[in-house]
């Protein structure tokens, strides 16, 4: 299992340039607590804030990533954003696949692509996967899920390369969260499919838990087996909870 667990905080279209600095700030104050060496702590922002966020990271250990990228390198796809463009800005991760693009439309051959893409811009693609609340109900939650995994990873890609992050389509947004026991099944069987793949490496994935996480109940799906850390959304939109949300990850010595 990885060191340390991952913190991302998943800003989507939320925030102005200012409103995004103002929030960078307010997490930048808790450095000198050593907070961001004891934990991994990711934000994402829009695009429209990177590099300026960027620039207020550069002598910081906060972590940046974007919410996503296209799977060209180059060429006539207006209104788009290549990982090479993402990681110019100075971002090291980048999110893909997320259900509310998937919801939009996005397959998951797309992700795929898009996830080479990152690997080939040098980012770590954070691959999200979950089920709908029909497929839960009909018990094909795990099937649903082992289906994204396989479909949405390159062929070639190895262990080390990419973070999964699982969020329950029905958890996302709407305080609603995965019992402890959803959580632990969900993240056994994922932990399964990475070591069919990749042997005994599956086991150094970074395997991510996401829908509806915030400083009450962190602590308690942080420290389950086989959850690596969190992907937040809501939460991270505010700077004390998201530190609490951070702190909840940190071993305790």
């Amino acid at each position: 299992m990885p060191n340390q667990k991952l913190i991302a905080g998943n800003w989507k279209m939320n925030g102005l340039t200012g409103d995004c600095l103002a929030l960078t700030d307010d997490l930048l104050r808790v450095n000198d607590t050593g907070l961001f060496e004891k934990t991994r702590v990711l934000v994402c922002p829009p695009f429209t804030a990177l590099n300026l966020v960027a620039e207020r990271l550069s002598q910081n250990h906060l972590l940046l990533g974007a919410q996503d990228c296209h799977a060209a390198q180059s060429g006539a796809h207006t209104g788009c954003v290549s990982a090479e463009m993402v990681r110019d800005t100075g971002c090291t991760y980048v999110i893909l696949g997320h259900s509310e693009r998937r919801n939009g439309g996005e397959t998951s051959a797309e992700v795929k692509e898009k996830v080479s893409a990152a690997l080939r811009a040098g980012l770590t693609p954070i691959l999200c996967v979950g089920e709908q609340e029909t497929d839960r109900d009909n018990n094909q939650h795990i099937d649903v899920v082992s289906e994204q995994i396989d479909s949405s990873l390159p062929d070639d890609i190895t262990a080390d390369k990419f973070v999964l992050a699982y969020e329950p389509v029905w958890a996302i947004g709407t305080g609603r969260t995965a019992s402890t026991d959803d959580i632990i099944e969900m993240h056994e069987a994922i932990r399964k499919n990475l070591n069919n793949r990749f042997g005994s490496e599956g086991d150094y994935v970074a395997v991510l838990y996401g829908g509806s996480v915030k400083p009450a109940n962190a602590y308690e799906i942080l420290w389950l087996e086989n959850v690596d850390g969190v992907l937040v959304g809501g939460a991270s939109l505010n700077a004390e909870d998201f530190i609490k949300i951070a702190e909840a990850g940190v071993a305790e010595e």
